[in-house]
Order: C-alpha cells, then sequence, then structure tokens
C-alpha cells in the first residue's frame, strides 16, 4: 500500500548542477512523482518513520532524500519497522540496488514487481527482504 502525500511541493530548489539532458529526465521524473500520491517532498527521516509506524508492512513513500548526494529515500514500513533506502541519480537514470529508469515512478514500479517473486535483502535493513 502506498501511503498518501499532502498537497504537491514546488520543484526542490536543493539539486545540484545537471546537464540539460539530466535536468530533462529529473524535471520529468519530478513532475510524474508530484502527481503520484505517495511523493512527500522534503520530509525528514524521523517524520517519515513515525508515519510510516502506523502502516501496516508494505507501506511505502518517497521524499527528499536530507544526503546530499542523493536525490530521494524510499521510505518502507517493514516487519521489523521503517526503513530507508536512497534512490541515486547517475548519469540520467534513478537507481535502487540492480534496478534502473529515467523516472522515479517507474523505478518503483520494477522493484515492486521484481521483488514479488524475489525478495532483495540490503545491508540497511539488517538483511531483512524487501518484498
Amino acid at each position: 500500500s502506498v501511503l498518501p502525500s499532502p498537497a504537491p511541493p514546488n520543484l526542490p530548489d536543493r539539486f545540484r548542477m545537471f546537464r540539460s539532458c539530466e535536468w530533462e529526465v529529473l524535471e520529468r521524473s519530478l513532475n510524474i512523482l508530484q502527481a503520484s500520491d505517495f511523493y512527500w517532498g522534503p520530509l525528514s527521516v524521523g517524520e517519515a518513520h513515525a508515519k510510516l509506524q502506523r502502516e501496516p508492512v508494505g507501506t511505502y513513500l518517497v521524499r527528499d532524500s536530507s544526503q546530499g548526494n542523493c536525490l530521494f529515500s524510499l521510505s518502507v514500513r517493514m516487519p521489523t519497522g521503517p526503513v530507508s533506502l536512497r534512490i541515486s541519480f547517475q548519469e540520467g537514470y534513478f537507481r535502487l540496488k540492480n534496478w534502473f529508469s529515467d523516472c522515479v515512478v517507474r523505478l518503483l514500479e520494477l522493484v515492486v514487481a521484481g521483488t514479488r517473486n524475489n525478495p532483495l535483502h540490503f545491508d540497511e535493513m539488517g538483511g531483512t527482504p524487501l518484498v
């Protein structure tokens, strides 16, 4: 399930300089992400985890990353509690573990579909499988 977001925020102004082709990918992806109901924008990790703590296992949200070298984080309610995973942006692609896409929403669709049959194990989650 997805934790619905508040009203869509404006485009973030905290991003580093990008080449024009990267900016086009980023801007398009941000517009799609902001139209979704799971993008929360500038939400701290503590706030995200507090919101997810009350939700069923598997509920997730996307927020702006507090790490300077990442644009977004995926926060997920796991059986052991909420965890956050960084979504990187390199060479025009958003990446999470072995998946990549030029759109954050499409990346999440790939991860959701891919983990149904083959759970991921992230070191950040103490080896807990992500499904």
